[in-house]
């Protein structure tokens, strides 16, 4: 009688245990479980993107800032932002018109030929 007890409340645990286990299972396996996973996995992807874009950055400042010693371009502290400033006059006369032709010069194609 004994025997025969315990092996039922063994096989009852045994199906409930079973039971809960399957329906854990199936939950996860539900459309709005599935959506949430894989929103979590995007933001987890979307974190460790922009850690690695950060470290990019760090070393491609660690780099400009070695390059720039190297060649003795050193930084203004006018300028903001860890900026190198290019030499100022050199810049005006790349950018400077002459002055002794007109600006409303038209072309004619004709001339050419």
């Amino acid at each position: 009688m004994f025997r025969r007890a315990f092996w039922f409340t063994a096989g009852a645990a045994a199906g409930v245990w079973a039971t809960t286990k399957v329906n854990r299972q199936l939950k996860k396996l539900t459309p709005e479980s599935l959506a949430a996973q894989a929103a979590d996995k995007a933001v987890e992807a979307g974190h460790r993107l922009k850690d690695f874009a950060l470290d990019v950055k760090a070393g491609m400042t660690q780099r400009e800032d070695e390059l720039n010693d190297a060649l003795g371009l050193h930084q203004d502290p006018d300028r903001p932002d860890n900026v190198t400033a290019l030499p100022g006059p050199r810049r005006l006369r790349a950018i400077q018109h002459d002055k002794t032709t007109p600006l409303n010069v038209t072309y004619n194609r004709n001339e050419d030929h």
